[in-house]
């Protein structure tokens, strides 16, 4: 039966742990990720192509997703795959061919993922032989573009490294706080006005220290603050979706 694979190749499998420098920073602060899985599908040359996409927050939660597509695409030649996470401090990538030519799927597929600079998402691309030969180049393209096709058609959204800061002040002091919280786009989770008025807010990690700060000269040092956890958030349409990674 003819394949796109010679003797002796073996599938890519690679997966590297780099713990963040400064450059990304020791906890990824911002990133941008897909807001739902994604199934695509593209034909090249008789050959079909189906990527499908899932959003993951671990490395155990990426493996299962793959091996249950891999289960319900059992009957297919390959199903290559790639992922990069976001996990205890550090970026995992994996990537393999799984039977094809190496260096000619799951390295290319990462490649894509790298250059949309995106993270916590595992792809798995299946392919069914069409009974024309691609060759490597071919090949690179194919498990590429697909890739692509999943991204251009899924949701990308932007999640932020927040911290919940509550804010306790006077009826003198909200009209700076709000005004605070709109000149830097801060999410005002929930709000409580009885004799005094509390505000919760979510507040960029790398912000915490200038908000504080804003807060406390804006009301001379009337409101009080408390740091209440940290989370994930992303705006979408207008309203705010917290994730625990």
């Amino acid at each position: 039966m003819p394949q796109d694979i010679q003797q002796g190749c073996k599938a890519q499998n690679v997966r590297k742990e780099n713990t963040l420098a400064d450059t990304t920073l020791k906890k990824q602060r911002e990133f941008y990720t897909i807001k739902e899985n994604n199934t695509e599908e593209i034909i090249e040359k008789k050959s079909k192509f189906i990527a499908n996409l899932f959003y993951v927050e671990t490395v155990k939660q990426a493996e299962n997703l793959i091996k249950e597509t891999k289960k319900k695409y059992h009957d297919a030649r390959h199903n290559c795959i790639a992922y990069r996470i976001v996990e205890n401090e550090s970026i995992i990538e994996k990537s393999s061919d799984d039977g094809e030519p190496s260096g000619t799927a799951g390295r290319p597929m990462l490649d894509v993922i790298l250059g949309e600079d995106i993270y916590n998402v595992a792809v798995v691309v299946t392919r069914y032989f069409g009974g024309v030969l691609l060759g490597t180049g071919g090949l690179v393209r194919a498990y590429s573009k697909a890739v692509q096709e999943g991204f251009r058609e899924s949701r990308i959204i932007e999640k932020k490294h927040g911290i919940c800061l509550t804010v306790t002040t006077d009826y003198t002091g909200i009209g700076k706080i709000q005004y605070i919280a709109g000149e830097r786009s801060l999410p005002i989770l929930d709000s409580e006005y009885t004799d005094r008025v509390v505000l919760k807010l979510l507040v960029p990690v790398q912000e915490i220290g200038s908000v504080e700060n804003a807060i406390t000269e804006g009301t001379n040092g009337r409101a009080q603050l408390e740091q209440d956890g940290e989370c994930y958030y992303s705006v979408i349409d207008g309203e705010v979706q917290t994730f625990d990674h």
